[in-house]
C-alpha cells in the first residue's frame, strides 16, 4: 500500500515536468517519431519507480470484454441517462448494465467473472486512429487482457468490501478541473515500474497498459457520496488509512492492449477534454456475494495469496 501511494505521488510530482517538456517540444515544432504530440511519451524516457512491495493478494478473472459489452451509461454518476455518443465505456463483470440501469437493478444480472462476482467494472474505450478518422473516430480496441486484483493493507487488517460500495479513480474532467484528481497511470508491458500520465510509446511487441489503482479507505457508513470520492479515499503515506476510515481491500485493475508501435491511439473523452490521457478514469460497483467478500478479507488478513 505504501508503495502504491508512493507511485501515485511520484506520478503527480512528475506531471508538471512532463507537461513543461511536452509543451516546449510542441511549441518548437520539433519533429518526433510517430505518434507525435505532447500527449505521448516514449517509455524509454520515463523514470522507473520502486518495485511494489510484496503483500497478500486475491486475483480473479472477469474476461476482457471480448463479448463487446459497451455503452454510454454511467450508473454511478448519471444513472438511467445516456452519455455523449463519443464517450463509450467498456464493461467487465455484470452483464446487465445498460443506459436504463441503476445500481439497484444490477443484482441477478449475470456476470463474466468466473468466481460469481456480479460487480460492474468500467472505463472509457480505447481507439486506434486511422487516416480519415474524425475527432471522434477510431477503431475500438478489445483489451488483450484484463487482470483483477485485490491487495491487503500493510498497516493492518482489512474489512470485507461492503455490498453496493461505489468506487472511482481518476477524473474525466482533469484538463478543465486543473488535474488535482487525475490518477491516470499508463505504462508498458515489461516496464511496469515506469509509470506516466501520458500515452506511452512502447517497444515493439510490448503491450500498452492502463493501471487503475482505486482508493481503499472507507468511512464505514456510506456506500457513495455526492462527489463519489469522500466515502472512499486514498491511504496516507505509509499505507495507513486517515482517521475515522477503515481499510478495505485495495482494488487494482490492469488493462493491456496490443498497439502497434507508431500507431495513434486515444481514449474516449468529453469534448472539452481533448482526448487527454490525464482524463482516464474508472468506476466499480461492488456486488460480490458477501460470503466471497468475507473469504477475500480472511485470505488477505492471513497474509496469503489466493
Amino acid at each position: 500500500m505504501a508503495d502504491a501511494w508512493g507511485r501515485r505521488r511520484a506520478v503527480a510530482l512528475t506531471l508538471a515536468i512532463e507537461l513543461v517538456l511536452a509543451g516546449a517540444a510542441f511549441g518548437a515544432a520539433r519533429v518526433s517519431s510517430p505518434p507525435p504530440g505532447p500527449d505521448f511519451v516514449n517509455i524509454a524516457d520515463v523514470a522507473a519507480g520502486p518495485p511494489p512491495a510484496a503483500v497478500a493478494s486475491y486475483r480473479w478473472d472477469c474476461g476482457r470484454n471480448e463479448i463487446g459489452h459497451r455503452n454510454t451509461a454511467n450508473i454511478v454518476v448519471t444513472s438511467r441517462k445516456a452519455g455523449p455518443v463519443h464517450h463509450v465505456h467498456d464493461y467487465v463483470g455484470n452483464l446487465s448494465v445498460a443506459v436504463g440501469s441503476t445500481v439497484e437493478t444490477l443484482a441477478g444480472g449475470g456476470t463474466t467473472c468466473s468466481n460469481g462476482d456480479e460487480s460492474t467494472y468500467y472505463w472509457p474505450v480505447l481507439r486506434v486512429m486511422r487516416d480519415g478518422d474524425d475527432q471522434h473516430g477510431g477503431a475500438v480496441q478489445v483489451p488483450a487482457f484484463v487482470t483483477m486484483s485485490e491487495y491487503a493493507n500493510p498497516r493492518g487488517p482489512v474489512l470485507p468490501m461492503p455490498r453496493l460500495l461505489r468506487g472511482e479513480v481518476g477524473d474525466a474532467y482533469a484538463v478543465t478541473n486543473g488535474g488535482a484528481q487525475a490518477a491516470a497511470v499508463w505504462s508498458c508491458q515489461g516496464s511496469e515500474t515506469k509509470r506516466t500520465l501520458r500515452y506511452p510509446i512502447c517497444a515493439a511487441g510490448k503491450r500498452v497498459l492502463r493501471i487503475f489503482d482505486y482508493p481503499s479507505c472507507w468511512d464505514g457508513r456510506r456506500l457513495d457520496s455526492k462527489n463519489h470520492r469522500q466515502h472512499l479515499v486514498f491511504p496516507e503515506p505509509g499505507g495507513g488509512c486517515p482517521m475515522s476510515t477503515f481499510a478495505v481491500p485495495r482494488l487494482e485493475i490492469v488493462v493491456g492492449y496490443d498497439i502497434a508501435r507508431g500507431a495513434r491511439y486515444r481514449i474516449d473523452t468529453f469534448d472539452d477534454q481533448r482526448h487527454s490521457p490525464r482524463t482516464d478514469h474508472a468506476f466499480f460497483v461492488n456486488l460480490m456475494p458477501e460470503a466471497l467478500s468475507e473469504r477475500i478479507a480472511d485470505c488477505l488478513n492471513a497474509a496469503r495469496s489466493c
